[in-house]
């Protein structure tokens, strides 16, 4: 039996969200019955390109769209037709996304599959435009449409997508045996950090405007307040972390701030911690807040993001604006409480990776 291939349009493979996602499902997969390929948009290699190539599959490049997005959709199009792909998967919320799959449906591909990742796009006013106009396509063009949560899906396919069968949902779901709790490893990690007593907040997210790194200092220079002993691990990269690691010295709290930088071990650095806060202004459905439940950790985080995020009640919701409220809700967990595995609920919740890697493979090979 031939093997079944996947191609999926992405920007890079770097560790955004929805590029975490699809390796999850990549990895759960049988290969010699599945492969998942990746056309990207620019030329230097990804975070996770080794680890593709590793596991048998390709990685074609293509002009950016940003700098000629005809010739990019050419060259998605030949790419399709060349090598005779069926199934070709784009995952975005950019308003341009749904004409990468007219341009996979001239090359031949026959299943036509669009992942809503998010509820807004950075941008302003041009892009909302956009998503109003061009956008209208990711309701006609494809034919599997999936989104993490129902507002995800709302803001690509239209209000009721789920409701009226028009779009499905998919979890994000969770590798339980990688991520998980345990006090050996909590160990290991403070004592590699050189964590005594300190207590421990955590972030995990690309340094970009929605994610709001720039309230999350306001926060936790409230918090040093109530907390002198707090220090704040930032793990991540992106176009924003000059300015946010220039605001920490402007504040005099960069002696207390981790730049973590990309991490492999992102399951262990959350054991070592203590909090988990996150103020981002929009999410489709975050993976690093299902991430940081599955290693049994208190989750603050803003209310624009879905109230499905919460799947184990770990999880607590706050406006944003008030950076006071903030530090007393994420500090009053300092004195401790009780970690422990959340495999069996994640499991009940179908939020575990091998249930939703065999969704992934239904609806996306056929």
């Amino acid at each position: 039996m031939s093997v079944k291939r996947l191609l999926c349009c992405m920007s890079s493979m770097n560790t955004g969200g929805a590029e975490t996602f699809l390796m999850k499902q990549y990895r759960r997969m049988d290969k010699e019955k599945y492969q998942m390929d990746f056309c990207v948009n620019v030329a230097e290699r990804g975070f996770y390109d080794d680890e593709i190539e590793a596991l048998g599959g390709r990685i074609y490049r293509i002009p950016s769209k940003s700098q000629d997005f005809r010739k990019s959709l050419k060259a998605l199009e030949e790419i399709v037709r060349d090598n005779g792909y069926e199934n070709v998967l784009c995952s975005s919320v950019k308003p341009g996304t749904a004409l990468e799959l007219v341009a996979a449906k001239k090359g031949g591909a026959k299943r036509l599959i669009y992942r809503s990742s998010n509820t807004s796009v950075d941008g302003g006013t041009k892009q909302k435009i956009l998503h109003s106009t061009i956008g209208q396509l990711a309701k006609i063009v494809p034919t599997v449409k999936f989104a993490p949560s129902k507002e995800a899906a709302e803001y690509c396919f239209g209000k009721g997508c789920i409701k009226k069968g028009k779009a499905f949902l998919l979890h994000n779901g969770i590798d339980t045996s990688v991520y998980r709790y345990s006090d050996e490893t909590r160990d290991e990690m403070r004592k590699e950090f050189g964590f005594t007593d300190e207590y421990v907040v955590a972030h995990v997210g690309r340094f970009a405007k929605a994610k709001n790194h720039s309230f999350l200092l306001d926060v936790f220079e409230e918090m040093l307040k109530l907390k002198p002993n707090s220090v704040l691990m930032l793990t991540g990269i992106g176009e924003l972390e000059d300015e946010i690691r220039q605001k920490a010295q402007d504040k005099n709290i960069a002696d207390k701030i981790r730049f973590l930088g990309l991490r492999n071990d992102v399951p262990k650095v959350l054991c070592a911690a203590d909090v988990f806060v996150f103020p981002s202004f929009y999410e489709g459905m975050p993976n690093t807040v299902i991430e940081a439940q599955a290693i049994s950790l208190h989750c603050v985080i803003s209310d624009k993001i879905t109230p499905d995020a919460d799947i184990t009640g770990l999880v607590e919701y706050l406006p944003l604006g008030d950076a006071k409220l903030w530090a007393q809700t994420a500090t009053k967990y300092a004195d401790g409480y009780d970690r422990h595995d959340m495999s069996e609920i994640f499991k009940e919740q179908k939020y575990d990776s091998e249930t939703t890697a065999k969704e992934f493979v239904k609806y996306c090979f056929g």
